[in-house]
């Protein structure tokens, strides 16, 4: 066997096939990266014209220093020691000669599941492939359970073949049903208007809104993306918000009654959460009487879906704090997975925390995520082939790797 550059083509007729096919593995992630000043090569490890692995191969300068980063991992059987090996030595004298210091991959291989009660991880036979990994030459990355790596560590997935409303949490469904009585409306849109999801999405990444636009234009050639939006249609709010208001307005007048005949505790609680109903019910009335007198729309959310095979991946969302209390994420990510629900099989929620403490600053973003009952995943991490010792640990001893696979560039 050996490496050679594949043609478009016949990457994109080996990736099509393969069980560990991605999005981060594709010509349009190649050609997004090289928007962003990457090299890249397709290469394919053959034996009588038949592909047998392959791979998009980023290439970059740091610090003076070439490197490769392998998203996601080779397509490759990684359970075959021998193709693994062998590909590895061939792989390591073909990145050699052209001054490549080291290739670093972060391989989508499921290593555990965590079981939603304990909250514990469950491994299974993948793990042994990290001993598989290291014999090969690789050098195991220490892992995080933030979101410190490119990539996430942990992820939730969920199998939309039988996702509906009652699959997800008490609470999540609640949020649910009460954003869609406060009139929310899920509409697609384009690159045209992205500056409204940016708006929402702009103080928590590091990219700027026309990183994003390049991913739409690049990945909807092959209509491999969308984009969806959440606004307020302030007429349904005030007709929904005005029945609402009318039936808490005869439950306030029943507790008045019963706080008359019985000043409990309970009741006098009762009674003043409902005078809090009945005033967000008239504050939610002014608000969208505003907007209506302005003849203006308003987005409170939004985000971006690649489709790739059977799966969807929510590439970032976000939503615009002022609305909290309309539950717009939940709003956005129920319809999102209504939507493909009959035509892909999975949807990846991109990226919990590893760490499911209450303690843990991402412990709100993982509790949402959580609350649509997914599987979540822990994956095998990060390995660096090491071409250049020397350069490596130049490279190393500047912490300048570090930075480089941080999760913020």
């Amino acid at each position: 066997m050996y490496i050679k550059t594949l043609s478009i083509k016949e990457f994109q007729e080996y990736t099509q096939n393969s069980k560990y096919n991605n999005f981060h593995q594709s010509i349009n992630y190649a050609f997004l990266k090289s928007e962003e000043g990457y090299e890249y090569e397709l290469i394919g490890y053959v034996d009588n014209e038949k592909i047998y692995a392959a791979a998009l191969v980023l290439v970059q300068l740091l610090n003076g220093y070439l490197y490769a980063y392998v998203p996601e991992g080779f397509l490759i059987d990684y359970n075959n020691y021998e193709l693994l090996e062998n590909f590895t030595n061939d792989l390591y004298n073909w990145y050699k000669k052209d001054g490549i210091t080291f290739i670093r991959i972060n391989p989508r291989i499921p290593i555990a599941k965590v079981d939603l009660n304990t909250l514990n991880p469950i491994y299974n036979n993948n793990f042994k492939l990290i001993e598989s990994l290291k014999k090969c030459g690789y050098i195991k990355i220490d892992d995080t359970l933030y979101f410190d790596s490119i990539l996430p560590r942990f992820d939730a997935i969920i199998n939309l073949n039988d996702f509906n409303i009652m699959k997800v949490n008490k609470n999540t469904r609640n949020k649910i049903k009460k954003s869609i009585r406060k009139g929310l409306n899920f509409e697609k849109s384009n690159s045209q208007s992205m500056n409204i999801l940016y708006k929402f999405i702009k103080n928590k990444i590091h990219k700027d809104m026309f990183h994003y636009s390049d991913y739409y234009n690049i990945f909807s050639k092959d209509n491999a993306v969308d984009y969806f939006l959440v606004s307020i249609d302030n007429e349904k709010l005030i007709l929904n918000t005005q029945k609402a208001y009318e039936k808490e307005l005869e439950k306030n007048e029943l507790l008045n009654q019963k706080i008359l005949k019985l000043p409990s505790n309970k009741n006098i609680n009762k009674k003043m959460n409902s005078d809090k109903a009945l005033l967000s019910y008239k504050n939610d009335i002014a608000i969208a009487n505003k907007y209506i007198l302005k003849n203006e729309k308003t987005y409170i959310a939004g985000a971006l879906v690649i489709k790739y095979g059977n799966t969807i991946t929510i590439l970032i969302s976000g939503y615009d704090k002022k609305f909290k209390d309309y539950s717009p994420n939940y709003y956005l990510y129920y319809n999102i997975l209504m939507n493909y629900k009959n035509e892909y099989k999975y949807a990846c929620l991109n990226g919990v925390s590893g760490d499911f403490s209450k303690e843990n600053k991402y412990y709100g973003l993982n509790k949402f995520k959580m609350g649509f009952n997914p599987d979540i995943y822990e994956y095998i991490g990060e390995f660096d082939l090491v071409l250049n010792k020397i350069n490596y640990y130049f490279l190393n001893k500047k912490n300048l790797i570090n930075k480089e696979f941080k999760k913020d560039k």
